[in-house]
């Protein structure tokens, strides 16, 4: 099925103006399609054009009171013909609910049997809903209506009123693109609110209700003080009239910013204990979708390749906003720990891109640049322009922007020209160097007799003259720091610091966008000095550095395994306690080092921490979940489940079960009908997909041909289903049983994209690499699908980005294991 094209795009912009869309969906048609009937009044300057519509069935098509013949329909494209500058189109269609969490997604709670829908219109998934010109500069006011079972809830991006039983009317909405719209339409649990004129409510499926119940304080407190600090902040009111927050289930991405009708993942509606650090995450996902209602929303991109402006800029706020109006202040140790080294690793990979990239991709291959480039490089890119050009002159461009593109399209360089406008100077250069040439420059430090001297190198491959505005930090033996605020905008740059510092740090506060690399000095006295840097942020450049040095083999792995076992007794971070030990389980035990002795000391050191952590503390989960994920201790994990041994202050939540049982499943030490019990303790939809995990990660021949029938042939696997199949899978102490399918991955994996379509095709084709079979054959089968074109993009980005890091493990190896 093609995509739209840039060029495609342009053309029929230039050809329509949409007045507006009516749609008539009924939703009691079955559990298999809906009726979907679309009215569009556009004008037309051209004689024809076409129409984006995916249906099960297209029942008839009416231009301007014409039948046009429905045979006509090709891959999603239906030719018209005799366009009048006036003009009506009516669709009337059948179309297919969906389980991969695109079009109109419906689920069934396996707690209690009731089904619920939500659309998910996002790049080319809008014509599975609705009849549509589907191209983000072809906005346009929405009215819906909808029929849906009598006991169901309707929300949309329009105000919803129900006007007899089962009969829903939505108000006409501003200007939207097609990717923006919603329905969210099921049994729904809602709970209303309201502030400073706006109504609110949040949502969740009925087997949530009592979580919902307890979560909606702190929702609805981050949603009202994001209103109130984006008001001041834009001066401009949040324009789309209600804000409904919907949590879904089996949803992909964090969430979508559908104006008026935000949808998130329902795991974000905490059923069971989560850390501080989760809780955070959540309310900076609230104030990402929220800054998305301005800038976005209210101005969007003309094309897709724009999406980063929109994403970073969103990325940017959630970090800031949340800090500055809401309870949660660790957001930018979040930022350092988690979201920065996603994107360092996107930008080194063969798979990097500029964060502001050439109009050449079409829509679905731009959904590969949905990655850490997008939104971390960005943002962190955005915060360093905002301390470049000081704050007020960074918001009165945007403000300008805002107001100026309102309810239109816009592009990069139109905002770049408010901040012109605003005071801005040299633009084109900094945006030369930082949004349109990729890649990431390195920072290290060299001592000389008198003082520091840092260094700046470009990667070879992609040059700039990129300038950094960051705070270098020093060390003293007893711990004690001084900071120098320094403008690198050379090569070699003079820092005036003693030269004797037991460490020196660039980039201390993470102001920039580079990788940091300890000079030796620094590096021998890491380990005594670490415990007394009570920064988190600062502790995170730390380890990002180290983590960084470690895969481009400069600094042994166990150096940095070493770095790990230093921090985790002291950490009071669970953000940093969690990083350490998914570092730990994705690149460290079993590809940078053997599993062993590795695993077993730091399940030691976990096993201690546990002894003297706080009890009921965040920390202490994330210490108790990590030694449940890396000890083989089979007996000590079911004596929790029975009740026993479990340390004070852990509760043996739902969630908790399932993390146990799914290390007890690893280690062989249980089977199908231990996981079928436990399934019957927790019959939830949550229940179903943790259980698939744990029945993939049996080490048994029969587990692993079961999984991967799964992974490779079931279309009608649910979305959420699949991923855990996925992740279950492969695991360095099961190389034996999984061997045969390294090679089925090569030769299999491709034909998943006749099974499902866009975001699922590539995420699972991600989820079931084999990722730890780190050896030069896997490589060289990678390239060779890479290189074979008639393999879906979106297959070939995910084999290349996990062909990349298999490099790099064998880089490490080479250099330190041998």
């Amino acid at each position: 099925m093609p995509s739209l094209t840039v060029d495609g795009a342009r053309t029929r912009a230039a050809a329509l103006s949409v007045q507006s869309y009516d749609v008539d969906l009924d939703l009691t048609q079955g559990d298999r399609t809906f009726g979907s009937t679309t009215t569009i009044r556009f004008t037309a300057s051209d004689a024809s054009s076409w129409v984006d519509v995916k249906p099960d069935e297209l029942i008839s098509v009416t231009l301007n009171g014409t039948a046009v013949d429905v045979a006509g329909l090709n891959d999603g494209r239906l030719e018209l013909t005799g366009l009048q500058p006036d003009n009506e189109l009516v669709v009337v269609a059948s179309m297919l609910y969906s389980n991969d969490g695109e079009g109109l997604h419906r689920a069934v709670d396996a707690a209690d049997g009731l089904a619920y829908t939500y659309a998910m219109s996002f790049l080319d998934a809008a014509p599975r809903i609705f009849a549509c010109f589907d191209q983000p500069d072809l906005k346009a006011p929405y009215r819906f209506k909808v029929t849906a079972p009598e006991e169901w809830l309707v929300l949309g991006n329009g105000a919803a009123t129900q006007v007899s039983p089962g009969r829903w009317e939505l108000a006409e909405t501003k200007p939207l693109s097609t990717y923006f719209v919603t329905v969210v339409a099921g049994p729904y649990h809602q709970i209303t609110d309201a502030h400073d004129g706006i109504n609110l409510s949040v949502v969740s499926r009925q087997s949530l209700k009592d979580a919902l119940e307890r979560e909606a304080a702190d929702i609805f407190e981050v949603t009202k003080q994001s209103f109130d600090a984006y008001h001041r902040m834009f001066g401009y009111r949040y324009p789309f009239g209600e804000y409904h927050q919907a949590f879904v289930p089996e949803f992909n991405a964090g969430a979508m910013e559908n104006p008026g009708c935000v949808t998130f993942r329902d795991q974000m509606v905490f059923r069971s204990a989560v850390t501080d650090g989760e809780r955070s995450s959540r309310a900076r996902t609230i104030v990402h979708e929220m800054a998305h209602q301005w800038f976005g929303d209210t101005v969007t991109m003309k094309w897709w390749n724009d999406l980063w402006l929109n994403e970073s800029f969103a990325e940017y706020m959630a970090h800031r906003v949340s800090t500055e109006a809401t309870r949660y202040t660790d957001n930018w140790i979040d930022f350092a720990y988690i979201r920065k080294w996603w994107g360092l690793q996107a930008d080194q990979r063969s798979s990097t891109h500029p964060v502001a990239a050439d109009a050449v991709k079409d829509a679905l291959a731009s959904l590969d640049d949905f990655d850490g480039i997008s939104y971390a490089k960005g943002a962190a890119v955005l915060k360093q322009l905002a301390a470049y050009l000081g704050d007020d002159v960074f918001l009165a461009g945007v403000n300008a922007h805002i107001a100026a593109n309102e309810f239109g399209n816009a592009t990069f360089a139109d905002l770049l020209a408010k901040w012109t406008e605003a005071g801005a100077t040299g633009l084109d250069d900094w945006a030369q160097a930082w949004l349109r040439t990729p890649g990431l420059d390195t920072i290290s430090v060299s001592r000389t007799a008198t003082g520091i001297k840092l260094h700046r190198k470009a990667p070879a491959a992609y040059p700039a003259a990129r300038p950094h505005k960051l705070t270098v930090g020093g060390y003293d033996a007893d711990g004690n720091r001084t900071t120098a605020d320094v403008l690198i905008d050379a090569d070699e740059v003079d820092v005036d610091r003693d030269p004797a510092l037991a460490v020196v740090i660039p980039d201390s506060g993470d102001d920039s966008w580079a990788k940091i690399r300890l000079d030796s000095v620094s590096l021998e006295n890491l380990a005594a000095l670490l415990p007394k840097i009570d920064d988190g942020v600062t502790r995170a450049v730390i380890l990002n550095s180290v983590r960084d040095a470690v895969a481009d083999a400069e600094l042994d792995p166990k150096i940095g395994f070493d770095v790990v076992l230093g921090m985790l007794p002291t950490e009071t971070s669970d953000i940093a306690v969690g990083t350490l030990l998914n570092w730990s389980s994705t690149h460290l035990l079993g590809v940078y080092l053997p599993y062993e002795p590795y695993r077993g000391q730091l399940a030691d050191v976990l096993r201690a921490r546990l002894e003297t952590v706080e009890a009921g503390s965040s920390v202490q989960l994330s210490v108790a979940r990590g030694f449940t994920r890396f000890t083989d201790d089979a007996d000590l994990l079911k004596g929790w489940l029975a009740g026993d041994g479990v340390p004070d202050g852990v509760t043996m939540d739902a969630d908790l079960r399932w993390i146990v049982t799914l290390q007890l499943a690893r280690l062989g030490a249980i089977g199908e009908a231990d996981i079928d019990a436990e399934l019957e303790r927790d019959s939830s939809s949550e229940g179903v997909v943790h259980a698939t995990r744990c029945r993939s990660a049996l080490p048994t021949a029969e587990a692993k041909e079961q999984a991967w029938t799964q992974i490779t042939t079931d279309a009608d696997l649910a979305n959420y289903e699949l991923y855990a199949a996925c992740e279950g899978f492969w695991h360095p102490t099961q190389a034996a049983v999984t061997a045969p399918y390294v090679d089925r991955y090569f030769a299999e994996i491709a034909g998943t994209e006749k099974l499902r379509s866009g975001w699922v095709v590539a995420t699972s084709a991600k989820l079931a690499f084999p990722r730890y079979t780190v050896e030069q054959r896997v490589v060289d089968r990678a390239a060779d699908l890479i290189a074979d074109e008639s393999v879906a993009a979106g297959i070939r980005r995910s084999v290349g980005d996990g062909a990349d890091d298999l490099k790099r493990a064998l880089a490490v190896r080479s250099a330190f294991t041998n």
